[in-house]
C-alpha cells in the first residue's frame, strides 16, 4: 500500500522557465484556483529523473536511473571524476527486480563486473561495461534482488523469491556461484521473509534479517549472523534477539568487523553495536529523532562507514532529514553543514561523501561532499526548477490536536502565484494529500506537482497522520487497530484546523492520496462529510477483498492496521467504504493502474460502479500497463489535468485554462 509517484523525463522547450514576475501594481486580482499559471501539467512532470542505488566500483559511481518518458524504464548510469554521465544499458533493459513487488536494490557490481535483474524476465544478467550482457540465471518464477558479492567463496548472495509452485511464494538467501558449473545453494529459508545480507569485510561472517506473517518489518524482525563453513554453508547461526518484539533493519559490518544494527527497542530507530544478545546504543545525534525506516524495499542503507570507522548516517526528525557524521570510538556526532531536507543513498568514499539530496528550492540532486572542506558538486540533478524562487511556497511545519488528545502533524504550502494578487478575505482551496504505506512520511522537499496546485491559487497540507514514520514507534503504531478511523481523524482534524486558522475555504476542502492514503480519501467520503471532493489513486474500498487477493508481503499487514482475518471479518466490513454506500454524498474521482497486483483493479471498479448508481458525481480513469503507481509521464500528466478539471468542475471555479475533456457523471444532477 506504499506509494511514491515516481519523478518523470520529458523534453521541453517551450516552458524552460516561467515569466518573469509582474510588479505587484501589474499582477491580477482572480479568485482562488482560477489562476494562470505556465507550470502546465506537461511541464510539472517533465525534466527530471528518478535516482536511487548508488554505489561505488573501481573510481566509478553507479546509480540506476528513472525514464518515465520511456514508459517507466529503468537504467544504470556511471560517473568518474572529470568525465560525463554515462548510461551502460539501453532499451529494453530495464533495472528492476520484483521481489516483494515492491523490489528495491536491483544490481550489484564488483571489480568492473554488473550483475542486474531485468524487469521483463526477472532473470539476473552479468557484463561488463562495453560488452552486451548475457543470462546469468535462467529459470522462469525467480526473483532476486540486493545481491552481495560474496569474492572469497565466488559466488553471489541474493534474496530470492520463488513463484514457481501455486501459492504464496517462498522467500530465501541463496548462493550463485560464479562459474554456474554448481548448483545454487540455500543459505536460509526458515522464515516467511528475508533482507538485508550484509557480509563482513573478510568475508567470513553474513549478518541478515527475517520475520514472519502477520509482522512487517517495522514490526518484529530478528537479526541472525552465522560463519561459513568449508562447503559455503551458514554455521553457528546466532539469533541476537530472540521474543524481543522490536524493528531491526539495516545490519553492517564496521571494518574492525563490529556487527551494528538499526533497532526501535526505545521508540525510536538508532544505531546499536550487536555483540550477541547486547544492544549498546550509540549516543543519540539529538532527542526525538529516527535513524532508520521501514524497509518497504531491499538493499536500502540509511547508514555507511568511513574506512576509518566513523559513520555517515541520513537522521530524520518528523518530515525533515539530516546528516550526521558518528564517531563510534568517543560515542559523539555532529551534523554536517548540507543544503537539503531529505536526504539517501549516502556513499562514502575515503573523505567524499556522495548522495542524492532532497532540496526545498530545486529538484533532488547526486552530489559528491567533501568532508574535510565541505566543498559541493553536483553530478546529476533530476531536473531545473524550471521556475524562480518567488514561484515556490515557503513551507511551514504545523501541528496540530486530533482525536483521543492527540496530536497530528503535516506540512503547509500557501498559494504562491507573482504574477496574481489574492482576494481580500478569501481563503483558498485546500488539497489534504494523505501519503501512502501507511508508514511512509511527507517532507517538504521541492515538487514541480506541487507548484501546479499551489500556482494556481490552491493551498497544500501534505499530512504526516499516526501511522507515519519519524515521529516514533509508538506514533507509528498508534494506526494499529485503528485504520480508518485515526487516520481519517487526523485528515479532518488538520482541514479544520486550516479552515479555523484561516488558511483554507472551509466549503473547499479536498482530500487525496494514493494506496493507503485512497482508502483514507474513500472512508473520509464514506463516514464524514468535512471535504467537499477529493481524489483516490488505487484506493482500497473492500478490506475483506484486498486481504484475500493482495500480494504476499502485504497479506497479513492488515492484521496489525486492523485486526487477524478472518476473526475479525465483522471489523473489515465496517471498516470498507463499499459497505457504507449511504454516507457518500460529494463527488469523487478514481483513478487506477490496471496492472495493480498490490491493490487490484476491482478496488476501483467496484466503488466505482455503486457510486455510479448512487448518483453520486463521479468519474474514473483506468490506464494500461500500469502498476502500483503510475510510470509513465502520459498517464501522470492525464491524472494532473484530470485532477485539476475535475476540481474545478465540482466546486464551480471558472479559468480560461484549457483541459483535456472529462466527463463527471452525475455531475449535471
Amino acid at each position: 500500500m506504499r506509494i511514491l509517484f515516481l519523478i518523470m523525463a520529458v523534453c521541453l522547450s517551450a516552458c524552460d522557465r516561467a515569466p518573469d514576475s509582474p510588479s505587484k501594481s501589474q499582477a491580477q486580482n482572480l479568485p482562488y484556483g482560477s489562476w494562470p499559471s505556465p507550470i502546465s501539467a506537461e511541464f510539472a512532470i517533465a525534466g527530471s529523473r528518478g535516482l536511487g542505488s548508488v554505489s561505488f566500483d573501481n573510481g566509478y559511481l553507479y546509480w540506476v536511473e528513472s525514464r518515465p518518458e520511456e514508459g517507466g524504464r529503468i537504467t544504470l548510469m556511471r560517473w568518474k571524476a572529470g568525465t560525463k554521465s554515462e548510461e551502460l544499458l539501453p532499451a529494453p533493459w530495464n533495472v528492476r527486480t520484483r521481489v516483494q513487488e515492491y523490489g528495491g536494490r536491483s544490481y550489484t557490481v564488483a571489480d568492473g563486473e554488473i550483475f542486474f535483474s531485468n524487469f521483463k524476465d526477472q532473470q539476473l544478467y552479468r557484463f561488463k561495461p562495453g560488452q552486451e550482457p548475457v543470462a546469468y540465471t535462467s529459470e522462469a518464477g525467480l526473483r532476486y534482488a540486493a545481491c552481495n558479492m560474496d569474492r572469497p567463496r565466488q559466488r553471489l548472495i541474493c534474496v530470492q523469491e520463488d513463484h514457481r509452485a501455486e501459492g504464496e511464494p517462498t522467500n530465501a538467501l541463496v548462493a550463485l556461484p560464479l562459474d554456474q558449473q554448481r548448483e545454487p545453494t540455500l543459505l536460509f529459508s526458515d522464515s516467511d521473509f528475508v533482507s538485508a545480507p550484509s557480509l563482513s569485510p573478510d568475508g567470513k561472517e553474513l549478518a541478515f534479517v527475517s520475520w514472519n506473517h502477520p509482522n512487517m518489518p517495522w514490526d518484529n524482525t530478528t537479526l541472525w549472523s552465522a560463519k561459513f563453513g568449508e562447503n559455503g554453508q551458514l554455521q553457528q547461526l546466532v539469533n541476537h534477539n530472540p521474543d524481543s518484539e522490536e524493528s531491526i533493519v539495516d545490519p553492517q559490518w564496521g571494518p574492525n568487523h563490529q556487527l551494528y544494527a538499526i533497532s526501535d527497542r526505545d521508540n525510536w530507530w538508532k544505531l546499536y553495536r550487536v555483540n550477541g544478545q547486547d544492544f549498546t546504543p550509540l549516543q543519540p545525534v539529538f532527542e526525538a529523532s529516527e535513524l532508520g525506516g521501514p524497509a518497504w524495499t531491499l538493499g536500502s542503507h540509511y547508514y555507511r562507514f568511513l574506512n576509518d570507522g566513523r559513520i555517515v548516517a541520513e537522521v530524520r526528525h518528523g518530515g525533515i532529514e539530516n546528516v550526521m557524521l558518528i564517531d563510534p570510538a568517543d560515542n559523539s556526532s555532529k551534523k554536517l553543514a548540507v543544503e537539503g531536507v531529505t536526504f539517501s543513498e549516502l556513499q562514502p568514499v575515503k573523505e567524499q561523501l556522495f548522495m542524492v539530496e532532497g532540496l526545498t528550492e530545486r529538484p533532488p540532486e547526486l552530489v559528491r561532499i567533501n568532508l574535510g572542506d565541505g566543498q559541493r558538486e553536483v553530478i546529476r540533478t533530476t531536473g531545473d526548477a524550471g521556475v524562480g524562487p518567488e514561484w515556490i511556497p515557503k513551507y511551514q511545519l504545523v501541528s496540530f490536536p486530533t482525536s483521543g488528545g492527540a496530536t497530528t502533524h503535516g506540512i503547509y504550502l500557501p498559494p504562491t502565484n507573482p504574477q496574481v494578487r489574492p482576494p481580500e478575505g478569501e481563503a483558498p482551496p485546500l488539497i489534504v494529500t494523505v501519503h501512502g504505506g501507511p508508514t511512509s512520511v511527507s517532507s517538504p522537499t521541492f515538487s514541480r506537482s506541487d507548484l501546479f496546485w499551489t500556482s494556481r491559487g490552491f493551498a497544500i497540507l501534505k499530512l504526516n497522520y499516526r501511522g507515519s514514520t519519524g515521529f516514533g514507534r509508538s506514533y507509528r503504531r498508534a494506526l494499529y487497530g485503528q485504520w480508518g478511523e485515526a487516520d481519517v481523524d487526523d485528515a479532518i482534524a488538520a482541514a479544520k484546523w486550516a479552515a479555523d486558522s484561516g488558511l483554507a475555504a472551509p466549503d473547499k476542502l479536498i482530500i487525496r492520496g494514493g494506496s493507503a492514503g485512497g482508502f483514507t480519501t474513500l472512508a473520509a467520503h464514506a463516514f464524514h462529510d468535512t471535504f467537499a471532493t477529493g481524489a483516490s489513486y488505487y484506493g482500497i474500498s473492500d478490506l475483506e477483498a484486498l486481504a484475500q487477493e493482495t500480494h504476499k508481503f502485504e497479506s497479513r499487514y492488515m492484521d496489525n492496521l486492523i485486526g487477524p482475518y478472518p476473526e475479525d471479518r465483522e471489523t473489515y466490513r465496517q471498516r470498507s467504504p463499499i459497505h457504507h454506500l449511504e454516507g457518500f454524498s460529494k463527488p469523487l474521482l478514481l483513478l487506477q493502474g490496471e496492472d495493480d497486483p498490490i491493490v487490484p483493479p476491482n478496488q476501483s471498479e467496484m466503488i466505482f460502479k455503486a457510486l455510479e448508481a448512487k448518483g453520486v458525481p463521479t468519474a474514473y480513469l483506468a490506464f494500461a500497463g500500469e502498476s502500483h503507481g503510475f510510470r509513465k509521464s502520459e498517464n501522470q500528466i492525464r491524472s494532473l489535468q484530470a485532477e485539476l478539471s475535475f476540481y474545478r468542475q465540482v466546486l464551480g471555479i471558472d479559468a480560461a485554462e484549457q483541459l483535456p475533456p472529462l466527463k463527471i457523471i452525475g455531475l449535471e444532477k
